[in-house]
């Protein structure tokens, strides 16, 4: 899409998948299972489901400090689980969206 960006930058809070610091931007992935995505992926297992469950509520509650400290710095944040990532026509009119 001829957009510069850097991947895990290491400096901002939560290290962004990807971010360009001049643009203003940060775009985190997630996974629907680890942070617990409203479709099919997004499943709890059965085997020590309190376990579990408590896991996804700090991956939740991390997901939602880090959103709020990068908006803290002046960045867009744009949060794309990874099914949304099997449509690549859908991504890229998201993305080109959210970019320009």
């Amino acid at each position: 899409m001829g957009v510069s960006y850097r991947r895990n930058v290491k400096s901002l809070p939560g290290k962004p998948d990807f971010a360009n610091q001049s643009k203003r931007w940060t775009i985190q992935v997630h996974g629907c299972f680890w942070h617990q995505h409203d479709c099919k992926r997004g499943t709890v297992p059965s085997h020590n489901q309190e376990d579990w469950v408590a896991k996804f509520a700090r991956n939740k509650a991390r997901d939602i400090a880090v959103e709020a400290s990068l908006r803290g710095l002046g960045l867009r944040v744009l949060t794309l689980w990874e099914c949304e990532t099997n449509n690549s026509d859908q991504l890229r009119q998201r993305l080109s969206t959210y970019l320009w």
